[in-house]
């Protein structure tokens, strides 16, 4: 039904509108009596051979929702009845933020594509810390609400989804007026003011939507900034695992460097990839394609595996990596996972194919016994 009737009745608006949209209805369904519950039935797997055990974590199943997708933590409790068995929010900054001017979002449609250069647009990460809070408190099963008095809302949290295994990724950048060379201190904010409302954490240097922000993946300043939250980290009483999201337009001398910097600051896995810049073989309009911003979607699938598989080979698996870019079918995220991928997150192929993707990957999965 997504496919052949809401996907065609959404896509006729402004893509960022039908953004906001879905948000709200889907707030609003989760309130009618029985949808939740018809939503896990229809979409959500369990079997053992979805589990997985990474960075400490047990993840129900290994597909997840891509970060960028419910930036401001307003939606994941509703979305983790669609299967999905972990969702990162953000990218989440210190101080709220515009991002760029609108139109800012663009369907690529003859190539099962989005090109966006939203940057950043997120409430700030207070905002985010609020919602993780409410959540935590207002969605605990009745049993949870005898909590003693003393008990924190950091420990509510986590009880709560320990019970729904919904497991939350807080993924961080940096503000746009923040100079480059301040930049950890923005990164710093972020992971404090988070660490005691989500399960795992992402430094996203690699959006290209933030002007310079790329130039962060070089080796000296990301060392730096990934070691400073290492060092934050290793001095909490239980630390969080902390991953690197890159993009996929790195060389390969540049992925050899960052192998090198995940085992030189003990971090404890890599995201490949984000949006790329590349515009290769597209069929869609012109005045689309040269649009900037991150494309995404089919065209991004092949580079994206190879990222995964060259980091994999070269490293001899000596780190996990969350698969991400151009899953568009339940193929291409075991062509993911067979690369080396642990885990695997959707965005685009979301949008396209709708919550049936993340059922079906799941199902692929349990039938390969992957």
């Amino acid at each position: 039904m997504y496919k052949s009737i809401i996907r065609p009745l959404l896509f006729c608006f402004d893509p960022e509108g039908v953004h906001h949209f879905s948000f709200k209805a889907i707030k609003l369904l989760s309130k009618v009596p029985g949808f939740s519950s018809l939503s896990r039935k229809r979409y959500k797997l369990q079997h053992p051979a979805l589990k997985r055990n990474l960075f400490g974590l047990e993840f129900e199943n290994p597909v997840g929702m891509a970060a960028g997708f419910d930036k401001d933590a307003k939606a994941f409790a509703e979305f983790s009845n669609l299967g999905f068995g972990f969702i990162e929010i953000g990218t989440l900054t210190p101080k709220p933020q515009e991002g760029n001017p609108k139109q800012r979002l663009f369907r690529l449609k003859d190539d099962a594509a989005i090109v966006n250069r939203m940057g950043f647009n997120n409430g700030g990460v207070d905002a985010a810390v609020e919602r993780l809070k409410q959540n935590s408190v207002t969605s605990t099963p009745l049993r949870d609400q005898h909590l003693e008095a003393s008990t924190s809302v950091a420990e509510r949290s986590r009880s709560h989804r320990s019970q729904s295994h919904i497991l939350i990724g807080g993924n961080i950048g940096k503000n746009k007026v923040t100079p480059n060379e301040n930049a950890v201190d923005d990164y710093i904010i972020c992971f404090n003011k988070l660490f005691d409302h989500v399960d795992y954490f992402t430094v996203n240097v690699s959006s290209p939507n933030t002007p310079g922000l790329r130039e962060l993946q070089d080796r000296k300043p990301l060392t730096h900034i990934l070691q400073t939250l290492q060092d934050l980290n290793n001095a909490k009483p239980a630390r969080k695992p902390i991953l690197l999201k890159i993009a996929p337009d790195l060389t390969n001398d540049q992925l050899m460097d960052i192998i090198g910097i995940v085992e030189d600051t003990n971090i404890d896995g890599v995201i490949a990839t984000n949006t790329t810049i590349e515009r290769k073989d597209l069929k869609s309009d012109f005045n689309l394609q040269k649009e900037a911003g991150g494309l995404s979607g089919a065209p991004l699938t092949n580079r994206a595996t190879e990222v995964v598989s060259f980091l994999h080979q070269k490293s001899n698996g000596a780190f996990p990596i969350i698969g991400v870019g151009g899953i568009m079918s339940a193929q291409d995220a075991i062509d993911k996972l067979k690369a080396g991928a642990s885990l695997v997150q959707l965005y685009t192929g979301f949008v396209y194919e709708g919550p049936a993707l993340v059922r079906d990957i799941n199902k692929e999965i349990i039938r390969q016994g992957l």
